[in-house]
């Protein structure tokens, strides 16, 4: 069953889908709502396109990275993940992808996303030659701690956090002790925020872990920080994710590449056919606008439905090239 379900799938991408109908009569389709704004945001919008340029029926289910995946390589469903953070589970997609359950149709949905270190724009503007973590970290002066101001400061994440094994790794690894840092632990998701917040609105530096794409950043315009070169798959995944019991000699390293795609069920090719790939293929935020997005969500208490039409009422020049005239002007007449 497994093989000739492959083979049909095969076939069907090496078509381009012709022998299928793209008439939106029969199509029923499931798409994930993942727990966090940004995936929330997108899911409504396909939600809101496939429906009304389509003429799709959806239904948003809810998800997390993991759980989804789980269900889309095992049941089939849900039908599409708008916004799949990949690192998580690479071998086993690409399985999936083999067994012809699943496939990969956007891998860059939304652009300028990743983890990292940032600072305020304020602070790379009073010292422009802070382009760089080595350039940062030769200044703990201009980053006090509130406890002992003659350390710097270097805002890492809540324990229990991935990231915080990551960042203490990383403390390590760039000898930050040596340096004159010390790592600050915000002790929650708010205590991470308000610190930044707090900094960033007294017009004060700020040096720490965030990542993209989030209200904050958008809100205030952080600056990623350059950290240099990739230190090394063996060194990242044997080292620096892992505790500094399990390995204490990590090495300096940039951030790794954050993997985000757009991953979609055999049920959704089949039903959507070429018009519906071509959306979700062509279907890329560009960062600046999803964070815009996100502060929009943040400052108005908005859910994702009611930002979707914000963003398709606000941003035509963004979604227009993602379907084709006919459906656009679907689109516009459902707004």
């Amino acid at each position: 069953m497994t093989y000739l379900r492959n083979v049909f799938f095969t076939a069907i991408l090496a078509l381009g889908f012709s022998s299928l109908t793209t008439t939106a009569s029969a199509c029923s389709l499931t798409v994930a709502n993942m727990n966090w704004a940004s995936a929330n945001l997108m899911a409504e919008v396909d939600k809101f396109i496939l429906e009304n340029g389509f003429g799709c029926e959806v239904e948003l289910v809810e998800g997390a990275t993991m759980p989804t995946f789980t269900s889309m390589a095992e049941k089939g469903e849900p039908d599409v993940a708008p916004e799949f953070w990949a690192n998580a589970a690479l071998v086993p997609l690409q399985a999936a992808e083999g067994e012809g359950t699943i496939v990969t149709l956007n891998k860059a949905p939304i652009t300028g996303l990743g983890e990292g270190w940032w600072i305020p724009p304020a602070t790379l503007e009073a010292h422009p030659e802070l382009t760089t973590a080595e350039a940062i970290l030769a200044r703990p002066d201009l980053f006090p701690h509130p406890e002992d101001p003659s350390k710097g400061a270097f805002v890492g994440c809540p324990a229990g956090w991935g990231c915080q094994l990551i960042n203490a790794q990383q403390y390590i690894g760039w000898d930050m002790e040596a340096k004159g840092w010390l790592l600050v632990d915000p002790g929650s998701a708010a205590g991470l925020d308000g610190s930044m917040a707090k900094a960033v609105e007294r017009g004060e530096n700020w040096f720490g872990y965030y990542w993209s794409p989030t209200s904050l950043i958008g809100k205030y315009g952080m600056v990623p920080v350059d950290m240099g070169d990739w230190g090394g798959d063996d060194n990242w995944h044997n080292c620096v994710v892992k505790p500094e019991q399990d390995c204490g000699d990590p090495k300096a390293t940039s951030w790794i590449k954050s993997e985000v795609y757009t991953i979609a069920s055999a049920n959704f090719t089949e039903q959507a056919g070429q018009d519906g790939i071509f959306y979700l293929r062509s279907r890329t935020w560009p960062g600046p606008v999803m964070n815009s997005m996100l502060v929009y969500m943040a400052e108005n208490q908005a859910e994702g439905a009611d930002a979707a039409i914000e963003f398709l009422q606000s941003h035509e020049d963004v979604w227009k090239d993602w379907v084709g005239s006919d459906m656009r002007i679907k689109i516009k007449n459902a707004l």
